[in-house]
């Protein structure tokens, strides 16, 4: 099978299982409040790549991992993931009107319900993360999955690099900074992505870093391919309007390196990622077949 054709058949089959899960595990979007629940099914299930479960999912199946208890912690990683979703579309912070070709929650359901949406779906996920039926692990190594996802979704993480990106009071950032903010913002929830599954897979303190170097590098490589696709991708393709990075006059890889540096910025993230596991088998293919994936990318 070509490379291509195994990265579709792996993606669209962990896609297919990922969000059979979330409609197990989500609350019924006919529970009262009837509106929030509306709401968060409405972000939930309209589309999307589910990047961060499948690199979970592909991370414990390199570590020789079963991949039952990792599926309640894949799902909890993506609720968090839309949630932060419905929060940067508010008109507050980044301000888009539409995510995933759809209309963005607060057009929909209004301001207060998408917020109340993603208040709901990031305790929605500590609450599944948290249950022992449904997390079959000893209690330290749930402890340990709880804490790393916990870490990565705030303030030291995605919170605290929405924070930094929002900010209007500094200095354009450096290259350094910049990477420092898009490894929380952006970086943070693939790391815990890829470390839980390794944690729940019983990796050893190795394996663990070199999937960590892994994660790191792909974490970079997605926000630089999501601003050069902001200056160049095809609107139809990615569900959303082009050119809001330059018109909110926010500073990207694409604009601090100009593209075609940003270009080879991002194949040498994606080089760095592979190598970070070169000593991993045949079982690490995914891992690999999705870093070129995230270089390669459309939308």
């Amino acid at each position: 099978m070509k490379h291509d054709d195994f990265l579709e058949a792996y993606l669209q089959d962990r896609r297919k299982i990922v969000e059979e899960a979330l409609e197990r595990y989500l609350p019924g979007k006919d529970n009262e409040p009837r509106e929030l629940h509306a709401a968060m099914h409405y972000s939930v299930f309209a589309g999307g790549k589910r990047l961060r479960p499948i690199l979970c999912l592909a991370s414990a199946e390199a570590c020789a991992g079963d991949l039952a208890p990792v599926m309640p912690v894949a799902c909890a990683l993506e609720l968090i993931h839309t949630y932060s979703l419905i929060h940067d579309d508010l008109p507050s912070m980044d301000n888009d009107d539409f995510r995933r070709g759809k209309p963005a929650s607060h057009k929909v359901f209004g301001e207060a319900t998408a917020i109340l949406a993603g208040d709901a779906l990031l305790t929605e996920a500590f609450t599944l993360l948290s249950r022992a039926e449904k997390i079959r692990l000893a209690a330290e190594r749930r402890l340990a999955v709880i804490q790393e996802i916990a870490l990565a979704a705030g303030a030291a993480g995605m919170v605290g690099g929405q924070a930094l990106d929002i900010r209007t009071d500094q200095p354009a950032p450096e290259i350094a900074a910049l990477t420092d903010r898009h490894r929380r913002k952006t970086g943070a929830l693939i790391l815990a992505a890829v470390k839980t599954g390794a944690i729940i897979a019983g990796a050893g303190d190795r394996r663990l870093s070199a999937l960590a170097g892994y994660a790191n590098h792909i974490g970079i490589a997605f926000q630089i391919a999501d601003d050069i696709l902001n200056v160049e991708g095809d609107e139809r393709l990615m569900g959303k309007s082009t050119g809001s990075d330059a018109a909110l006059g926010k500073v990207t890889y694409a604009s601090l390196l100009g593209l075609e540096t940003a270009k080879t910025q991002l194949a040498e993230e994606v080089w760095a990622a592979t190598a970070s596991i070169a000593s991993f088998d045949a079982r690490a293919l995914p891992l690999r077949a999705i870093a070129r994936f995230i270089m390669e990318r459309k939308s």
